[in-house]
């Protein structure tokens, strides 16, 4: 008889849904909007509703359903309790309990980056490894450490915080988290466009990087001019790799990965991330862990839901 699992990724925008069957093949997915009124109250009914509806769009009955996997922003514990994830505008939710009272399937919950890692270990990039680490580079600086083959969420749900690993000691600018001289604050897309403009006041050095405004600077100029041979840019992206490296350096040595995924939309610039960050691990990490492999995520944004459909059949298959 045919399996089948829900994957469910729960974003501040969109909620990004996926059917998978029990080897971890997708066979749909599809968006729905994340209604935040009234402190997200519909999130989850609209959620169900929608997997209701797939079923009978698909044909497939209740009792084929493995279960539904969830990643979603915020501390969540191991057993799926959420305590808070600010962005949905969600507090103390017993997340995988509503859901299932919901829809009648089992449910099983993580925080969205944990998730992510996980669907790169089962499927992407760490595709035949039970211990990877993944660091996300976006809008801030987010992770997921994955050992012995599970997620590691740690007692409150905050495993896997590695934007919140502080590197920098002379930093006197807060962090979102509130703490000065976090990664995040460096390798982040907001953080690689700050060191440039740092580095653009400091002196007049002579930089393609100087044709943009400023406030308008981002991550994506900074490697299209080190690409394209810019001094200025190189030392910028240096600089963060150094940040970076030590940040991966620090994590590795506690967890011991087999290979360390990069992702996020800074990841998109492609192997020259890779070129700037693993000489760099390599110099941080305790020896042994430094022979991890470091590598691209391969999923992009669908990292989430297979993550989520893998928490259900990754132990089931």
């Amino acid at each position: 008889m045919k399996k089948y699992a829900f994957g469910v990724d729960i974003g501040g925008t969109t909620v990004k849904i996926g059917l998978f069957d029990r080897e971890g093949a997708i066979l749909d997915k599809w968006e729905i909007p994340t209604n935040k009124e009234n402190h997200a109250e519909k999130v989850l009914p609209d959620i169900a509703s929608s997997l209701i509806s797939k079923l009978a769009e698909k044909e497939i009955a209740r009792e084929d359903i493995e279960g539904i996997g969830v990643g979603s922003p915020g501390s969540i514990t191991a057993d799926g309790y959420l305590r808070s994830a600010v962005n949905i505008g969600w507090e103390e939710l017993d997340l995988t309990g509503e859901l299932t009272r919901l829809t009648g399937f089992p449910t099983k919950a993580s925080n969205d980056a944990n998730v992510a890692a996980f669907g790169e270990m089962w499927m992407g990039a760490g595709k035949g490894c039970d211990n990877i680490l993944m660091v996300t580079l976006g809008t801030g600086v987010g992770g997921g450490v994955i050992v012995n083959g599970e997620i590691l969420s740690g007692a409150t749900g905050s495993g896997g915080e590695i934007g919140h690993i502080h590197v920098e000691d002379n930093e006197n600018e807060p962090c979102n988290c509130k703490n000065c001289g976090c990664l995040e604050q460096y390798g982040s897309a907001t953080g690689i466009a700050r060191l440039a403009r740092k580095r653009l006041a400091k002196d007049n050095e002579k930089s393609s990087l100087r044709d943009i405004e400023p406030d308008k600077l981002s991550a994506k100029d900074v490697f299209d001019a080190l690409k394209a041979g810019d001094k200025l840019a190189r030392e910028v992206g240096e600089q963060f790799a150094d940040y970076l490296g030590k940040g991966l350096g620090i994590i590795a040595s506690v967890t011991d990965p087999e290979r360390i995924v990069i992702g996020g939309g800074v990841s998109r610039a492609g192997e020259i991330i890779i070129e700037l960050v693993e000489p760099k691990y390599r110099k941080y990490a305790y020896p042994p862990c430094g022979k991890a492999q470091v590598v691209l995520a391969t999923l992009g944004n669908d990292a989430g839901i297979y993550g989520a459909a893998g928490l259900i059949l990754r132990k089931t298959k």
